[in-house]
């Protein structure tokens, strides 16, 4: 996905760059969000990448608004998520993913495993946020990027500067002093290493990561895992994603959270409808919900840039003033064609330092 940057420069959530949207009008031959009759229990089962501590947060405004819906949530690593619905294909067991990686539900659309839907509202998503298509298969709603999460305390018993760029990362001073997650298994893992293969080109970003290979101490199977290594001390470096080192901060941990200078990569949140033989009329319901007003604020309180413009939004403490120039520009449709030829190069030459699997 080649963003238009002058377009998603909309994206910045700031009061006052920031207009209040209206609910807008549905289509109805593309929606169906009637509320199911209540005489009956309905359950969803729903597949996520999102960390736990922000699920309940996220649903509660569903849940109190549809008491008689069970919502069963299956929740992992992305990639892990992503591998258990690829195996899943021919008989799926997941009625909506929620908050999955773009490039993960781009490859699953090659697949021909999602169902077009566009949910209530989906017209005040920006156009970037979604799937080109009418109805779209997938719709996103926030994205999330590469940070260093730093331990300060670490580094002054080494004597060692805080890096501040991937090119700082290679030095020879901080070898043995990294965490990372796996790109198989992490979302976070697979949107750095695409950042390195798209801001320098296949064979530099190779060359880059055979240094910095040489500087890792481990890959992780989790995302957030190396920012929690970064907080306890574990590791002095952990590469994760701002959201994670940032609540490192907040409980109190000695670290600094650093968005590269050379820009960090980023994927999106995003939910779709599974396609199976019998869609529930509560799955379309639960993605209504997932872009409307309550869960958009909810988001906000952990990411800066929103797929849909909020009034009285803000920037969450802990980010950059200006996240969209952050962002390095990403095309998504070409991280996802690459996914499989990369990962399993990277795993040729470097999973011998990955932890073991659980």
């Amino acid at each position: 996905m080649k963003f238009k940057w002058k377009s998603i420069a909309a994206l910045l959530v700031v009061t006052g760059l920031l207009a209040g949207c209206g609910n807008g009008t549905k289509n109805a031959t593309q929606n169906s969000s009637t509320t199911p009759a209540t005489d009956k229990p309905a359950e969803l089962n729903i597949y996520t990448a999102m960390e736990d501590e922000q699920i309940k947060t996220y649903v509660a405004s569903f849940k109190a608004q549809h008491p008689n819906i069970k919502l069963n949530f299956v929740r992992d690593s992305t990639g892990i998520i992503t591998a258990k619905l690829l195996a899943e294909k021919e008989n799926p067991q997941a009625d909506v993913i929620f908050g999955l990686a773009a490039t993960s539900l781009l490859v699953m659309d090659d697949q021909k495993m999602l169902e077009p839907y566009a949910p209530k509202g989906v017209e005040r998503v920006l156009p970037e946020f979604k799937d080109k298509a009418n109805p779209p298969k997938w719709v996103g709603i926030d994205i999330w990027e590469t940070a260093f999460i730093v331990n300060k305390v670490e580094m002054e018993k080494r004597k060692l500067p805080i890096p501040q760029s991937y090119e700082d990362l290679i030095k020879p001073e901080y070898k043995g002093l990294i965490a990372m997650p796996h790109p198989a298994s992490s979302g976070t893992g697979y949107l750095t290493v695409n950042a390195f293969n798209q801001l320098y080109g296949k064979d530099k970003a190779w060359s880059y990561m055979d240094k910095l290979h040489e500087n890792m101490m481990v890959y992780t199977h989790s995302g957030s895992k190396p920012a929690k290594m970064a907080a306890s001390g574990e590791v002095p470096i952990g590469i994760s994603y701002g959201y994670s080192g940032i609540q490192e901060k907040k409980k109190g941990a000695p670290v600094e959270v650093i968005f590269p200078k050379e820009g960090s990569g980023w994927d999106m949140e995003a939910n779709a409808l599974v396609k199976k033989k019998e869609i529930k009329p509560e799955a379309k319901l639960f993605l209504d919900w997932a872009i409307s007003d309550e869960p958009m604020k909810e988001y906000n309180k952990n990411y800066a840039i929103l797929s849909v413009k909020q009034e009285g939004a803000k920037i969450p403490e802990g980010y950059s003033k200006d996240p969209v120039s952050q962002l390095i520009k990403v095309d998504l449709y070409q991280a996802a064609r690459d996914r499989d030829a990369v990962l399993a190069d990277w795993d040729k030459k470097y999973g011998s330092k990955a932890e073991p699997k659980k």
